[in-house]
């Protein structure tokens, strides 16, 4: 068994925080991937985890050994990439997460067409409005909304967006629309919930500053398109990305409102960590996203996604 199928075993176990969960990722049982746990510990000598019928957990030297560990396992896919940078190869597993919502209608229905071209590839998606460590928890990259202000990550945009209050207009014909930010609270808002149900203020630009607004409503979840669905129900107004309802926009179904307190730049943004070499698998990935991302009428549900052109990064 090689160092290097041991070592990555052993991170994955630790991020997974079982042989069962790891050894579905690398499509082996629960045996084998004990059994690379024993040949790691018996070369290097020492505890990695503990193992009990309550589960695993690492020792202080397992915990030291993580970190240098990913170290290594980043290194040995830098060092590949920089070999095989100017060839169209991609190998490995690609770890991604992304938004739930976002991530079942815009990144994974296409997983299976970039694979084809790819087929040494394997890929695993994280599919949560949780904004995840890429680095601790062993992901590859993330799609992200919005601004990514961590200095440990570089961010790249796919396609503009912007948040933006919307409803039927068969609502607003109810109720009217409101024309100022305090007038919001004449208005069945249908936020995102934080835990305790307390909801998640909207976010809007006046005067160049920020501002933050509490909303309430008689509806909300913690599930982005369950919200999207009341919105167009005509239960209440909700606060949207561009990106979820383009083609709502154009058939008419749904109007925005406020649009002078939009803020500007609420981009989809593909994100990875800092390193010196980025690894072919998430390069060229980000390039078939983008691709189809700027194919006219996309968003509109105009255009096969299918037909589009793989843009290459700058």
């Amino acid at each position: 068994m090689d160092r290097y199928t041991e070592i990555r075993s052993f991170v994955l176990t630790a991020e997974k925080g079982s042989f069962a969960a790891a050894a579905l990722v690398e499509s082996v049982t629960p045996v084998v991937m004990g059994r690379r746990l024993d040949a790691l510990e018996r070369r290097l000598g020492v505890k990695l985890m503990h193992r009990s019928t309550r589960g695993l957990s690492l020792t202080d030297l397992g915990e030291e050994f993580l970190e240098r560990a990913r170290t290594l396992l980043r290194d040995f896919d830098e060092a590949e990439t920089s070999i095989t940078a100017g060839r169209n190869t991609v190998r490995g597993h690609l770890v991604v997460s992304a938004p739930a919502a976002f991530g079942r209608r815009h990144v994974a229905p296409y997983a299976p067409a970039f694979r084809a071209r790819f087929p040494d590839l394997k890929l695993s998606f994280n599919l949560t409005d949780s904004v995840v460590d890429l680095v601790r928890e062993g992901y590859d990259m993330a799609i992200r909304i919005g601004e990514v202000t961590d200095p440990n990550y570089v961010a790249l945009k796919l396609y503009p967006n912007r948040r933006v209050v919307c409803g039927t207009p068969d609502y607003f014909e109810r109720h009217g629309a409101p024309r100022t930010l305090e007038e919001l609270a004449q208005h069945n808002c249908l936020a995102f919930n934080l835990a305790g149900g307390q909801q998640r203020g909207w976010t809007f630009l006046r005067e160049g500053k920020a501002v933050a607004v509490r909303v309430s409503g008689d509806l909300d979840c913690n599930d982005g398109e369950l919200l999207f669905s009341w919105v167009k129900q005509g239960l209440g107004i909700g606060w949207r990305s561009t990106w979820e309802i383009q083609a709502e926009l154009k058939r008419g179904e749904l109007v925005t409102v406020l649009d002078d307190f939009a803020i500007p730049a609420y981009d989809i943004q593909a994100v990875y960590p800092q390193q010196r070499y980025l690894p072919a698998k998430v390069r060229f990935f980000i390039d078939y996203l983008k691709g189809i991302y700027n194919t006219p009428g996309y968003w509109e549900g105009e255009a096969s996604p299918a037909a589009a052109p793989v843009a290459r990064m700058e």
